[in-house]
Order: C-alpha cells, then sequence, then structure tokens
C-alpha cells in the first residue's frame, strides 16, 4: 500500500478553489475559483510561493483554467460564460483576448495537444472548437450533441479527439472530418447512471477514466478496426467498450479523475473529503484490467475535494484544491 505525503499548504483563495493546472514543465501550477481571481504558483527553494496574481480576467467564478502546449500561455473559463487567453509576452501575462458565444456558464476549457484547437464547454449544452491562429481564436464548430450541462472537455493526448462529459449521463468524442472539415460525434459512452463530471485519458489515449455522481469510475478501452480481439468495429471508425467499473469505495459524488502519465496510478477527488489513489494489477487481462486501491488519505482537505491533478514531470506529485480554499501539493510513496 502507499500513501499521499503532504508537502504543502498553499492559501490566499477567498471562497472555494475549483480547479488547479500544472504548467507542461510542472515548475508552476495555476488555480481558479470563486473569487475571480488566477493565481500562479511557483518553485522557490524547497517551498512553493505565489508568483503572480491575475484579477482583471472575469466578472464571476472561475471555473477552469489550461495551459497551451509550448506554456507560454493559458485559457480560463468562467461562470460569467467567458473564456479568457492569457499571453506571456513579457515578464507578466496579460488577457489578449475574451471568447464569446456561450449562452450560460462556461465550465471547461482545454487546448489540444497540437495546439491547433481550444476547446470549451457550457452550462448551454454545448460545446465549442476553436481554431487557434497566433493570436487569433477562430470559431470552428458548435457541437450540440448533448442533451444537458457539459461539465467538462478533455483532449486525447495524441490526437485531435475530444472527449466531453455531461449531466446527461454520457460520455462524447468528437473528431474532425478532414474531407469537409466538419466535426461529428464520433463515439457516445453509456454506463453511468448519473451526471458524468470528469474524465482522464491514459498516457496512450488508448484508454480514458470517467468518474460520475453515480459514485464509481469507469475504464473504456478504445478498439481499432481490425483489433486482434476481434471487436466488430464501423468502417474506419472505433468503438469504445468498458472494460472495468470501480464501485463500491466512494460515498459521495467523484468530483475529477487524474491519470499519471508516469507511473500509470489514478487519483480521484470525491465530496466525500478523501483522495483516493488506485493502481492497475500487474499480468491482468487488458480487456479486463483490474484496478485496486492503494491509499485512501481521509480528511485531505476540510470540505469536498473538487480537483486532483499530478504533475506531468515529477514523479508522484499531485495537487488537488478543495471547497475549503486550500490548495495541497502532495507526493505519493509506494
Amino acid at each position: 500500500m502507499g500513501r499521499l505525503e503532504l508537502i504543502q499548504s498553499l492559501t490566499g483563495h477567498e471562497g472555494r478553489v475549483w480547479n488547479v493546472a500544472w504548467h507542461p514543465k510542472g515548475n508552476f501550477l495555476a488555480s481558479c475559483g470563486e473569487d475571480k481571481i488566477i493565481r500562479i504558483w511557483g518553485k522557490q527553494g524547497n517551498k512553493w510561493v505565489l508568483k503572480t496574481i491575475l484579477t482583471d480576467g472575469h466578472q464571476r467564478t472561475i471555473r477552469e483554467m489550461s495551459w497551451s502546449p509550448c506554456g507560454n500561455r493559458f485559457a480560463s473559463a468562467s461562470f460569467d460564460a467567458t473564456t479568457a487567453i492569457w499571453d506571456k509576452a513579457s515578464e507578466n501575462f496579460e488577457c489578449i483576448a475574451t471568447l464569446e458565444g456561450h449562452e450560460n456558464e462556461v465550465k471547461s476549457v482545454a487546448f489540444s495537444k497540437s495546439g491547433v484547437f481550444l476547446a470549451t464547454c457550457s452550462r448551454d449544452k454545448s460545446v465549442w472548437v476553436w481554431e487557434v491562429q497566433d493570436d487569433e481564436f477562430e470559431c470552428a464548430a458548435v457541437l450540440n450533441a448533448h442533451t444537458q450541462d457539459v461539465k467538462k472537455v478533455v483532449w486525447h493526448p495524441q490526437e485531435d479527439i475530444l472527449a466531453s462529459a455531461s449531466y446527461d449521463n454520457t460520455v462524447k468524442l468528437f473528431k474532425e472530418d478532414l474531407s469537409d472539415h466538419d466535426w461529428t460525434c464520433v463515439a457516445t459512452l453509456d454506463a453511468h447512471e448519473s451526471t458524468v463530471w470528469s474524465l482522464a485519458f491514459e498516457k496512450t489515449g488508448a484508454r480514458l477514466a470517467t468518474c460520475s455522481d453515480d459514485q464509481t469510475v469507469k475504464i473504456w478501452k478504445e478498439y481499432k478496426p481490425g483489433n486482434p480481439e476481434g471487436i466488430v468495429t464501423p468502417l474506419n471508425e472505433s468503438v469504445w467498450k468498458c472494460v472495468c467499473a470501480l464501485h463500491g469505495f466512494h460515498s459521495r459524488t467523484i468530483y475529477d479523475i487524474a491519470w499519471c502519465h508516469i507511473t500509470g496510478l489514478l487519483a480521484t477527488a470525491c465530496g466525500d473529503d478523501i483522495i483516493r489513489v488506485f493502481k492497475e494489477e500487474a499480468s491482468c487481462d487488458p480487456n479486463q484490467p483490474t484496478f485496486e486501491l492503494v491509499h485512501a488519505c481521509h480528511n485531505a482537505h476540510s470540505e469536498d475535494v473538487n480537483a486532483v491533478k499530478w504533475n506531468p514531470c515529477v514523479e508522484g506529485m499531485l495537487a488537488s484544491a478543495s471547497d475549503s480554499g486550500e490548495i495541497r501539493i502532495w507526493q505519493y510513496q509506494d
């Protein structure tokens, strides 16, 4: 069994902290929340310290942020129905664009791995795909595949494939048809019994983890045409199947899930104030994988844990955010 060792607690936000986002190099951490302020933290010696405060981007709660692959800019999504683009032209970040179009709160934002696209989603049930050209952001598609509030958007780690999670209990995957540049829904993942709050691809993108208000985690696997398992697929399209369900571990809504691209560990953020870490058992059938709970960090925060994010470069380092207004940095030890 492993354990999470608390490295440091970061304070300063007023009200709940909704999300945290690691810089691609893992040396900075951005946080946002109810106070409409973005804070950027950096390492100074052995301590994490506040480096930057950004206050003039939004009029309401900031729900999420996403760094661009180059790390020179990030986007922030807000309940004011806008997405702000921040660029580090000099020493400081400046808001260079405000993206409008959603009718209600923007719940999530994500840059694609290629840096060519930005995705946003909203309470208005839509997912927008923006094409990035230098400092210009042009709407490439408005996707209305969901029937309820869309909670989360995440890009495939290697391809320009977009996944979204919704209050309608489903996950949708979208892909651009290069023949006419239209974005279409290529898969609907339907196994949860309540709101899907978050999702995370594994390193290769061949599997996807989802978490829900139904207190379960589902692991989905992609079967491509001609797969050795003999799974029948549509012409030139993949099929995604649920190959594992983790149930009985969480007692309340699972708000976030993170799949570490270094260790393969899964971490969950739950409304029962617990951070849980799961490890895939070796030598298991890849078509029926099993994950064991290797650590449950009780009272990880004094209130709901809203987000967990693995550092992309430092093995075992995890950041979490909570309704308590606190951010915590953890180190996982076997």
